[in-house]
Parts: C-alpha cells; structure tokens; sequence
C-alpha cells in the first residue's frame, strides 16, 4: 500500500470500529501498513474478517471481531478478543456510524402543498422519532461505549490516540438529514470534551470530518444505476472546488499525523475538514 509518508506504529495496538465499511477498511489497512495490529469491529462478522485477511494477506496483522457497539457487553467481549491477541489498544479508531432513512426527509424544503402528509413524502413532521433515536445512538453512543471499554486501558499507557469520525454535516446542516447532522455536531462536540477529559491521562482525542465520499451507505442517493451522477450529486460536485468526491486515500495523511504522537503531539480537540474546499465555497 502506498503511503504519503513514513509513519512507524510498530507494535501500536489499533481498534477500528465500523471497521468493514468503504471508508474506516481504509483506515485499518492505512495503520497495518506502518505496522500497527489492528483489530476490525464491526456488527457483519464475515465483512470484518475479509479485510483481517486483506491486510495479512499483505504480510500485515490483523483480526476481525463481531461487535455491536451498542452493546456494552459485545464491546466488552471484543475487548477480551483484542487482549489476547495483540494486547491493550493505543490508538482508537471510532468509525461505527450512519444515517437510517427513517430519519430523512424527502424534500429539501417544506411545501404547504407537502404538509398534510402528501403521499409518497416524508416531511419533517413525520420523521419516526424511533428512526432519530437510532441515528444518534448509532453514531453518539456507538463512540462513547467502545470509547468508555477502550479508553480504561489507553489511560495506563503513554501516547495513546482517539479519531472519531464527525462530518462537514457538524459545521453546517445539509438539507434532508437532520438527524444525522445533528449526531455528527454532537461528536463533533464529544470530541473537544473527551480531549478536555483525558488531558491529563495523556490521551489526545480529536476527529476527521470528511466531506463528500461515495460509501456503501449513499452510493445509491449519489449514483444512479447506469453510475452517473443524481440530482443531488451534481450539486454536491458543483459546490466543491476541486470537481470530485473524495476517495479514502484522501483521507490516509490527516489519519496518519493524527495517530503519531511525535508528529501531532500537541493537537488535541480539534475537527479536522477533509472536503475538497466545499465549506470554503460561498456558491459565487
């Protein structure tokens, strides 16, 4: 795997959560190949295991462990997986998280044709308050209870390292998912007080916020079927300076810095914006 640069994380323990998906597979492989033994959790055991053996398949190490970060419990077993494995983590990766159509609205923008219930639309009004619920505790409480199992052992150690994964939805709310914006601003938030938090434990928390990238969960609201671009797409595209959606390398370098400790030692808190220039783009 090619890196940007060198970063040595021999012999690091790395937990990724949410570890099967486009993006935080990425990450996995990104630390297997500076050395670290990484751990993929996730809740579809067969995905977890097939980047385990991506990544030895490499000369790396790696497992995958079934994980529902939901569940203390199953966190907890994952943890006891982990230890005999490799040993206590150094560097958490909080990758678990999403969006859940239950929590979308149609629209864009509220019609007064669309507002008693027009068939076929969901309007903010009825968003299933259970579909909100889950959002959020996919994405705020799938950090905090790996984040709670984990972080008990990084706190006996020197150097250890927490990303979470927020969004460009934390800065400035897209249009259709309140419910994920909102979570993603509440890791956002979560982030700077964990940094607070553990500051004298020496753990350093801080997250990325990735812009646009195509993933599993919203290739089919980005790409239509012949794989050209949706409605919703072209605007994304044509807010974004640089004409693309992001790939997961682009995410490797902030990943990288953020995980060494001689090279971002002092960085602590902060939401770091991968998006291409689209927050910096007015539209004009």
């Amino acid at each position: 795997m090619k890196l940007p640069f060198n970063i040595d994380l021999t012999d690091k323990v790395c937990v990724v959560t949410g570890g099967a998906g486009v993006l935080c597979a990425g990450f996995a492989k990104t630390v297997a190949a500076c050395g670290a033994k990484v751990a993929i959790l996730d809740l579809n055991e067969e995905a977890a295991k097939k980047v385990a053996e991506q990544i030895t398949a490499e000369g790396g190490k790696a497992i995958g462990v079934k994980t529902n970060v939901l569940e203390r419990e199953s966190v907890e077993e994952a943890r006891k997986t982990v230890l005999d494995a490799f040993g206590t983590c150094d560097i958490l990766i909080n990758g678990a998280g999403g969006n859940n159509p239950r929590g979308t609205t149609t629209k864009e923008y509220l019609f007064h044709e669309d507002i008693n219930g027009a068939e076929g639309i969901t309007t903010f009004f009825d968003l299933d308050p259970k579909g909100v619920e889950f959002v959020f505790n996919l994405n705020f409480l799938g950090t905090l209870i790996p984040t709670q199992v984990f972080a008990r052992d990084m706190a006996e150690k020197e150097g250890c390292s927490i990303i979470n994964i927020s969004s460009m939805n934390s800065f400035r709310p897209l249009t259709k998912i309140p419910a994920y914006s909102g979570a993603k601003a509440a890791i956002s938030n979560f982030t700077q007080w964990l940094a607070v938090h553990f500051s004298k434990v020496g753990i350093r928390v801080n997250a990325m916020a990735p812009g646009f990238f195509l993933t599993n969960q919203n290739h089919a609201l980005l790409m239509n079927p012949d794989g050209t671009y949706t409605e919703r797409s072209q605007k994304i595209i044509s807010h974004t300076p640089m004409g693309r959606f992001g790939t997961p390398e682009d995410l490797t370098g902030t990943l990288l810095w953020l995980c060494d400790n001689e090279a971002s030692g002092f960085v602590n808190g902060v939401v770091v914006p991968i998006d291409g220039g689209f927050a910096a783009y007015s539209g004009v």
